[in-house]
């Protein structure tokens, strides 16, 4: 079923098998930050997570061409460099960026039209191994994602390190909807959109979408995300999703709530996409 599929494919950021390929503890800066850094108690650790896909992306399109000696492409690198480095001023403790080292991922084999590395432009294509190899070498903590998605690498960097101890909290940096999944007041995670300069908690992740965190996944396999390739079920948009998705507890624990349910979408037609 292409619900079903959606759902738990799509819409479910795979948190334990990523997770084990994290390391304990996140950068805290490179060595011409070092002396500072050291100041830093890290009982009291500010974890930012950081989509190094989409802010590569972002300032390919924001900055200026930069164009080096060798005829290499560079501004969008220079571009994230800088932005994490502002992050470190700004008062961040840790830090760790997830990439897509490839664009595919094992969701293309579930879905034939999940997005992919088509029509993406050489120059920032060009960018990608670039912007893990600076960022390393700036001593920054890198997850270059194969099989899975950097979206997979948050959620699992989310959970593991909101469960430390010596985590205060822990900030998923990007405005990409998936991740509004992983949102916790308990656990103190939020998600924040550095551009807008949105913060989200489960307050907003509601106000936003209509739904809790913890439905984001449904609601996302019945709207779609065009982002991804994935267009959702026919008939469904964010309204009739949140609403139905709210007064239940998700699409698949529906028992008890059929007559409800049939009068808003069938059941059947779910079923059958």
């Amino acid at each position: 079923m292409k619900w079903e599929i959606a759902k738990w494919q799509f819409y479910r950021i795979i948190s334990p098998t990523v997770a084990n390929a994290l390391p304990r503890v996140l950068s805290r800066g490179g060595p011409d930050w070092g002396s500072r850094r050291q100041s830093v108690k890290i009982a009291h650790m500010k974890v930012h997570l950081i989509d190094g896909t989409y802010e590569l992306f972002r300032y390919y399109f924001a900055a200026p061409s930069h164009i080096t000696a060798d005829g290499i492409e560079v501004a969008a690198v220079r571009g994230v460099l800088g932005s994490m480095v502002l992050l470190l001023e700004q008062g961040a403790t840790h830090i760790g960026i997830a990439t897509d080292h490839v664009i595919e991922s094992f969701r293309n084999e579930l879905w034939d039209g999940y997005k992919d590395g088509s029509g993406i432009e050489e120059g920032i294509a060009s960018q990608f191994q670039l912007l893990e190899d600076v960022l390393a070498a700036a001593g920054f903590t890198v997850w270059p994602m194969v099989e899975f998605e950097a979206d997979d690498a948050l959620g699992a960097a989310a959970n593991r390190y909101a469960d430390d101890p010596r985590v205060d909290e822990v900030i998923i940096c990007t405005p990409d909807k998936d991740l509004a999944q992983c949102v916790s007041d308990e656990r103190g995670i939020v998600q924040f959109d550095r551009r807008k300069q949105q913060r989200y908690d489960e307050a907003g992740v509601r106000e936003k979408f209509g739904v809790g965190p913890a439905s984001i996944p449904d609601y996302l396999a019945l709207v779609g995300d065009t982002a991804d390739g994935f267009p959702g079920l026919p008939g469904w948009g964010a309204k009739s999703s949140s609403t139905v998705l709210d007064r239940f507890d998700g699409v698949a624990s529906r028992t008890g709530c059929n007559s409800y349910w049939n009068r808003h979408r069938s059941r059947d037609r779910v079923v059958s996409q």
